[in-house]
């Protein structure tokens, strides 16, 4: 009797053990998921015909010299209703992104993006830390464009806000953004001045168009801003801009992109400028593609030109995918300035056009 007792109390004790581990394993947290990471690099080699460099957008600052563009390394993590993002490039592309931030000129390490998610709820997504801005249609990973070289609106135009938005999704063809930020471009300032950020972005039923209508502006003191290329720093009293992106599939092989910009700015008196860019491309097979952009960009007043006037820029890129990870973007572009000086020959004199060519290569991961 006493070996059966103490037989029945072995086996007792197991299936108590075992339904408690149960128990404990359904009531345990889950485990969060692992961090995706991602990342890309870029290079490229450059030739201007008139044997001068005759850039002035961003990133491509070079002549018949192979450079390095910009290593990044990418993580994403959420769980729940939180996520957190940390986007760190290296080289000289992300350095002139970062400008505000690098003091040192050889530092070529930068924090491109680095911010907190919280999903409120269905339809609302708050985000703070430092993103790439909304406004404009090209991007600073160079994956993401199609064009190699970058055009005068991104270049003139805001890199990243740091400071607090809300997404909000009013139905699956609506969304609105709101946020407020620092002074463009800057991670850290003693400006009391915030920026006022928006968005309305719309889908049609097919998502083959997708229209962005942007803004950015602040009232009051901002922080010290360039008004022209190689003068003294200025106070501006406001800043107002106002963006349109549209981007539209017209088939399987075509389709088509447009960005108008407007911005003012007032100082001693009231400045302005503004640029259109149209995006065509064409894509006959699923590994080669082409975009032509043609963008004209009007700064009578010389609030970021060094001549006043105006600039139009024609570039035709080829895309060849390979393995969908490589990239190579050979590319052609025409720079026509209405005013001398702009653009120069190898002897010093002036030419109001240029002719560029490059190829350059984007490994995604």
């Amino acid at each position: 009797m006493t070996k059966k007792l103490i037989s029945f109390s072995v086996l007792m004790a197991a299936l108590l053990s075992a339904s408690a581990q149960k128990d404990t394993a359904a009531h345990a947290p889950a485990a969060p998921p692992p961090i995706a990471i991602t990342g890309s690099v870029d290079g490229y080699y450059r030739y201007n015909l008139d044997g001068a460099t005759n850039n002035i957008t961003s990133f491509t600052n070079s002549i018949n010299s192979f450079e390095l563009g910009m290593a990044s390394i990418r993580g994403d993590h959420s769980f729940g209703k939180g996520g957190v993002t940390v986007d760190l490039g290296f080289g000289r592309r992300a350095a002139d992104y970062s400008y505000n931030d690098t003091t040192n000129k050889n530092n070529l390490f930068a924090l491109k993006q680095i911010f907190a998610t919280y999903q409120a709820s269905s339809k609302v997504k708050l985000t703070f830390g430092k993103w790439g801005t909304h406004v404009g249609y090209e991007v600073l990973d160079a994956y993401s464009n199609r064009n190699y070289s970058m055009d005068y609106m991104f270049s003139y135009g805001p890199f990243f806000h740091t400071g607090i938005k809300a997404d909000v999704t009013i139905d699956s063809n609506w969304a609105y953004m709101l946020g407020v930020a620092n002074p463009t471009d800057f991670s850290t300032t003693t400006s009391s001045t915030k920026v006022l950020l928006g968005q309305l972005s719309h889908t049609n039923k097919a998502a083959t168009w997708k229209e962005f209508l942007n803004y950015q502006g602040y009232w009051g003191v901002g922080a010290p801003t360039v008004l022209n290329p190689g003068t003294a720093y200025v106070l501006f009293k406001s800043l107002h801009q106002a963006d349109l992106v549209i981007n539209g599939t017209l088939n399987k092989k075509w389709g088509i992109g447009f960005n108008g910009t407007y911005q003012s700015v007032e100082a001693d008196k009231t400045y302005s400028w503004y640029g259109a860019a149209v995006y065509l491309n064409y894509d006959p097979t699923a590994k080669f593609g082409y975009t032509l952009r043609a963008e004209y960009i009007d700064d009578k007043d010389g609030i970021k030109l060094a001549q006043k006037g105006n600039i139009t820029d024609l570039t035709l890129s080829g895309i060849w995918k390979i393995d969908n990870c490589l990239t190579i973007m050979p590319e052609i572009r025409l720079d026509a300035a209405s005013a001398d000086g702009v653009f120069l020959k190898s002897d010093g004199t002036s030419t109001k056009s240029t002719v560029s060519a490059l190829v350059a290569a984007v490994y995604k991961f």
